[in-house]
């Protein structure tokens, strides 16, 4: 009878020891908001085991009740959970995780002045640069001269210069681009004088101040000064301006 009591005691213990030590092996997903992620970090912290999860998300990971899997990956939240036997019971662990967001208190945006297209050597320092309206004629008028075997001189010449010209496309690219330095001098001339100077010093009336602008713009000997950024000479021709738009002005209310 003793022999049957200790053989069952030391089959229970067997039995007991057996449960205790052995592990299983979790099978898992891991992913955000939007899709499966790869290249997680997992972690048995008991048993210093560790996994990758590959692509979808998946991983498969030694461990049993009561460890601790850590989840990390770069940009990612930490996650730490540790595992009972419902974790096991259902079969696959689902872990979401949430990205790190590094709010910005403050944007301040600088500009450089001496850090352009020719500092960098993106472009050379002494290319002419074009505005857009003068970039459109240059196309429009280039004979695009190109090298060509078969041709009578060597080359061959675009025929869309012609049919710009006849179409009157040429014109009105011509038009376009006077009417744009038309109002890069406008823009000058109010950067170098504000609408007092125009109204209390030269006493241009309030209501006539942009036609008299434009009349200025239209004078060619004045815009080239103004070019010039000669603020006195401009100032001075202004003033010649000014008395000659005066007198339009009183011609017209009589």
């Amino acid at each position: 009878m003793f022999r049957f009591v200790l053989m069952l005691f030391v089959f229970s213990s067997g039995n007991i020891l057996g449960q205790v030590t052995t592990g299983e092996i979790v099978h898992g997903k891991v992913s955000n908001e939007v899709s499966d992620l790869e290249g997680i970090y997992v972690v048995n912290l008991k048993t210093e085991k560790g996994a990758i999860t590959q692509k979808g998300g998946v991983f498969s990971i030694p461990a049993a009740v009561g460890d601790t899997l850590v989840f990390s990956g770069f940009q990612y939240k930490r996650v730490q959970i540790a595992l009972t036997a419902n974790h096991f019971e259902n079969g696959f662990l689902l872990v979401h995780m949430q990205p790190i967001v590094n709010q910005l208190d403050e944007v301040v945006i600088r500009r450089y002045n001496n850090i352009n297209a020719v500092s960098l050597g993106i472009i050379p320092s002494n290319q002419k640069s074009y505005t857009e309206a003068e970039r459109k004629l240059y196309t429009a008028t280039d004979l695009n001269a190109s090298a060509n075997a078969g041709g009578m001189l060597g080359g061959s010449v675009s025929a869309d210069p012609l049919i710009n010209f006849l179409s009157g496309r040429t014109a009105m690219l011509k038009k376009e681009l006077e009417v744009e330095k038309k109002e890069s001098y406008m823009k000058l001339l109010e950067k170098l004088f504000d609408r007092n100077h125009f109204v209390n010093r030269l006493k241009i009336p309030s209501d006539y101040v942009k036609g008299f602008e434009y009349f200025a713009v239209e004078n060619e000997k004045f815009t080239k000064i103004l070019a010039s950024n000669n603020k006195t000479t401009t100032e001075f021709l202004l003033g010649e301006l000014a008395i000659k738009y005066k007198e339009i002005i009183a011609c017209e209310n009589e």
